[in-house]
């Protein structure tokens, strides 16, 4: 199409119904098209315009319909918005009754005569002078209402919009805001109503219609009682005419369907707490709250923008507080505008006292409570309890099956009754997490009221037996998740508390990945876990503590493991539940020994202490199976000391009781421990040994202890000589480790293979060191990073880089002295005195008489320590979890 050198004619000049037919005129002569390339054009964009037409619209008298001259208009080249102009000058002409129109003059109006032409109504609400936000949902709206994306549905239907969000989140603002900016489009008129949809009456469509009527210039004697019939001359009404409706506060399909047009020159505009998903051939836009950037714009645009500029920290609280809702804010705002002398923080710490947030959101006639009431008062009894009882979580979401066994009833229920809760704006869906769980959240102002209203409706005993319910069932649904998570292989101990009857569960919730469902339910657990603290829940709160314990250890979630036994082992304590702090204890032993990288003390000496003081508590209790795994720590502590035959005896007391017991998994972990003596006194042979227990951790079915067998005897093997089994067995390990996301047994394979390939001259030798380092100092692995800094610093040693090996010993031997294991620690300053030699004597003879000085404590020397290359393995590394 050629390209027009001069711009198009103005349709703003027309002044009568010939003078714009005479643009249209010379409009098709400015694009240069004929008739039938027109034709072609108007095709090419998804409408219809024959030639002939086109050919009749330009040559009559009366004006064309607007449809036409929208599609006459881009055909000839102009823009979407260009023909709306000429759509709207076209539409005010006809509104006039210009002479050479082909509508009738208007008559004088009577009761049976049909209501003047020039009436047109324009009941549209003030729009808000601050509108802020929304921009991409304004031009969206905009754009389907006028008919701009027409490609978007078919060219006779009505464009209607539906816009859904819970109460206060500015549907109505938002939905005034843009029919105000379409009045242009609509020149017939703009309807308006409140069909008071969340409240306990809404307004029939009958009535509306009546108003409707009457607002396009019927006399009231002249609208039929029959509602069909006054749906019927309503749409005859708008039939041709350029009308926008907007319907505030929907209840329903049904409520609404009588009163939509039935032509695509109108337009509709809803809004509604509920979907309306019933009403065919809408847009639909879900409003969500404001993030904080705009959330801000609003309340500095009521309150002040210097006000909000000057306290900026605790504007950002106020937002926060009011969960970024709109009228939440708005009402905030108000507040501080009309208090002039506040502070911003003074309404922020009003608003931070959750029992009274609501009342303090409310100023004037605009409040938050009464917009949630009504939702609220909408709901069927089921949903209206469950609500109450779902607030009393403190819970940042939770997927279906949550609902039922807080209600007690089936899985089908539940859900249906979340998603009432949904429809009606009091519960948000979130959609699916990664284990294909459908989830919910409160939005925080909802949840208060809900609380509220718990406190006045539900009885005390009601929302305590739900709170115990709902935190069993998570307690029964992790229980069964985390018996298939790799981990440690400690006693499996529970509490009293009780689980739900949950029968309907098992088959919804074994589709899962039980690591991926505790990626999915981490949080959710966590706030549960302190909410069971909070309320003194001991038994549930050790139990749910408990069950983590394995998943935190596999995603290397040290400081969350650390961080949740500490808080739930002072609420056992302050309770006398000596058992549930004995199995918080057991755990915080562990992780602190393995993972701190305290810079005081020795953090075997600490293992030490507190495995005897585990050690008494679960022998005061009689707990075999806990005592099993307190003397296990036990030897562990004095293999690190040297005490190579205490050691012993504590692991061959941990044997006795796991047999007694069956404590299968302390089985292993014993005889794990007799293998690390074994190997500090240099018996690799009976080391290897371990080999045998191989059977008996795959049928733990604990993929770690798998793993953690073939890791150590393989580590036996290669100091008996044989790398092709020691790299076989390494390997597995390795693949068992990575399949699961093990990072820890990932890490210390890594550090053992190597050195097997240092010691067998393979060039894979740094790159698999280096990978150690950088594993172990993203997860704070301190234990490993002193090893893994150990094996590089050899490696550059035997490949002639004292300088780089001085770098890494000195690191490695700094971390040996915090972490208490001496003969790696010894193994560490030899490597690095013989690092030393070759630049600096000194250096070199003060790293040997500190190692000779530790020596002689372990009753040996390291005097005559042969070469770092030719060292024995000394991977004595003690492991984590067993």
């Amino acid at each position: 199409m050629a390209v027009p050198v001069v711009p198009p004619p103005n349709p703003d000049e027309a002044r009568s119904t010939p003078e714009f037919l005479a643009a249209l005129r010379r409009l098709r002569a400015w694009s240069t098209q004929t008739y039938r390339q027109l034709a072609r054009q108007a095709e090419a964009a998804g409408d219809s315009m024959p030639a002939s037409t086109t050919a009749t619209m330009l040559s009559r008298s009366s004006l064309p319909r607007g449809e036409l001259v929208s599609t006459f208009v881009q055909a000839c080249g102009l823009d979407a918005a260009a023909a709306v102009r000429w759509v709207a000058v076209r539409d005010a002409l006809a509104s006039t009754n210009t002479v050479g129109d082909d509508t009738t003059p208007a008559l004088p109006a009577g009761p049976w005569q049909a209501p003047a032409r020039n009436l047109v109504p324009a009941m549209l609400p003030t729009d808000i002078a601050d509108f802020t936000g929304r921009e991409e949902h304004v031009t969206t709206l905009y754009q389907h209402l006028t008919g701009l994306d027409h490609g978007n549905r078919h060219h006779n239907a009505t464009p209607i919009a539906v816009i859904s969000g819970m109460g206060g989140v500015g549907k109505t603002t938002l939905a005034v805001h843009v029919a105000h900016r379409l009045a242009v489009a609509y020149p017939d008129g703009r309807l308006y109503v409140n069909l008071r949809g969340a409240e306990t009456s809404p307004m029939p469509a009958s009535d509306v219609l009546a108003r409707f009527l009457r607002a396009l210039g019927l006399d009231s004697r002249m609208i039929p009682p029959d509602e069909t019939e006054r749906a019927e001359l309503f749409r005859t009404h708008l039939a041709d005419r350029r009308v926008l409706l907007l319907l505030d506060d929907v209840a329903s399909e049904a409520q609404v369907r009588p009163i939509l047009p039935a032509t695509a020159t109108c337009a509709v505009l809803i809004t509604s707490r509920s979907r309306l998903t019933g009403i065919e051939g809408t847009h639909r836009l879900d409003l969500d709250v404001f993030p904080a950037v705009i959330a801000l714009r609003l309340l500095a645009s009521v309150a002040g923008a210097d006000r909000v500029r000057a306290e900026h920290v605790e504007a950002t609280q106020i937002v926060r507080l009011c969960g970024g809702l709109p009228l939440a804010i708005r009402v905030a705002g108000a507040r501080l505008a009309g208090r002039p002398t506040w502070r911003l923080g003074q309404l922020a710490t009003m608003l931070g006292d959750e029992r009274r947030r609501l009342d303090h959101l409310a100023a004037g006639d605009l409040a938050v409570r009464p917009s949630l009431t009504l939702s609220y008062q909408a709901l069927d009894p089921e949903a209206r309890r469950l609500l109450l009882l779902l607030s009393v979580f403190d819970l940042p979401d939770f997927p279906a099956w949550f609902a039922a066994v807080v209600l007690g009833t089936t899985l089908e229920d539940g859900m249906a009754h979340a998603e009432t809760l949904v429809d009606a704006q009091l519960l948000t869906a979130v959609g699916t997490d990664v284990c294909g769980q459908h989830r919910y959240r409160f939005h925080d102002l909802v949840r208060l009221f809900a609380r509220e209203r718990a406190a006045l409706e539900e009885p005390r005993e009601a929302t305590a037996d739900a709170l115990r319910r709902g935190l069993g069932g998570w307690l029964a649904v992790a229980e069964r998740m985390a018996r298939h998570i790799p981990g440690p292989c400690y006693a499996a101990i529970s509490g009293p508390a009780t689980r739900p009857e949950m029968d309907w569960s098992h088959p919804y919730l074994s589709q899962p990945d039980p690591a991926r469902w505790f990626d999915a339910e981490k949080a959710t657990l966590l706030s549960a876990i302190r909410q069971a603290c909070a309320l003194g829940y001991d038994d549930l709160a050790f139990d749910l503590a408990g069950c983590m314990e394995k998943y935190f250890d596999v995603r290397g979630m040290y400081r969350d493991w650390a961080d949740i036994n500490t808080e739930v082992l002072s609420v056992c304590r302050a309770a006398g539940n000596r058992l549930g702090e004995a199995v918080m204890l057991r755990g915080l032993i562990d992780v602190t020994t393995w993972i701190d990288d305290h810079p005081r003390g020795d953090a075997m000496s600490r293992h030490h202490d507190g495995a005897q003081r585990l050690l008494a508590m679960f022998t005061k209790l009689r707990h075999e199976p806990g005592m099993c795994d307190a003397a296990v720590m036990c030897a562990w502590a004095l293999a690190a000391a040297g005490d190579h035959s205490g050691a012993a005896a504590y692991a061959t007391q941990a044997l006795q009781l796991a047999d007694r017991s069956d404590h299968r998994g302390g089985r292993i972990r014993a005889r794990l421990a007799l293998s690390i003596v074994s190997y500090e006194q240099g018996r690799f042979a009976d080391a290897a040994s371990l080999i045998e227990m191989l059977d008996e951790a795959r049928a733990l079915n604990n993929p770690r202890w798998v793993a953690t067998v073939l890791q150590f005897a393989g580590i036996a093997h290669a100091d008996l000589g044989d790398f092709p089994r020691s790299q076989q067995m390494l390997y597995e390990s390795m693949s068992i480790a990575l399949r699961h996301g093990d990072t820890y047994t990932h890490v210390f394979t890594l550090i053992a293979l190597a050195r097997l390939e240092m010691r067998h001259g393979a060039s894979t030798a740094r790159a698999t060191a280096e990978a150690a380092v950088i594993l172990s100092r993203e997860y704070n692995m301190a234990h490993h990073l002193a090893e893994a800094l150990m094996v590089l610093g050899e490696i550059e040693l035997a490949e002639d880089r004292p300088t780089d090996a001085i770098e890494h010993l000195e690191e490695s031997v700094a971390l040996w002295r915090t972490r208490g294991w001496h003969s790696m620690h010894v193994a560490a300053l030899a490597s690095l005195s013989h690092a030393y030699a070759r630049t600096n004597s000194p250096a070199a003879r003060r790293a040997l008489e500190e190692a000779n000085a530790i020596s002689a404590r372990l009753g040996a020397t390291a005097n005559e320590a042969p070469p770092p290359a030719r060292l024995p393995t000394n991977d004595r590394h003690r492991y984590l979890s067993i």
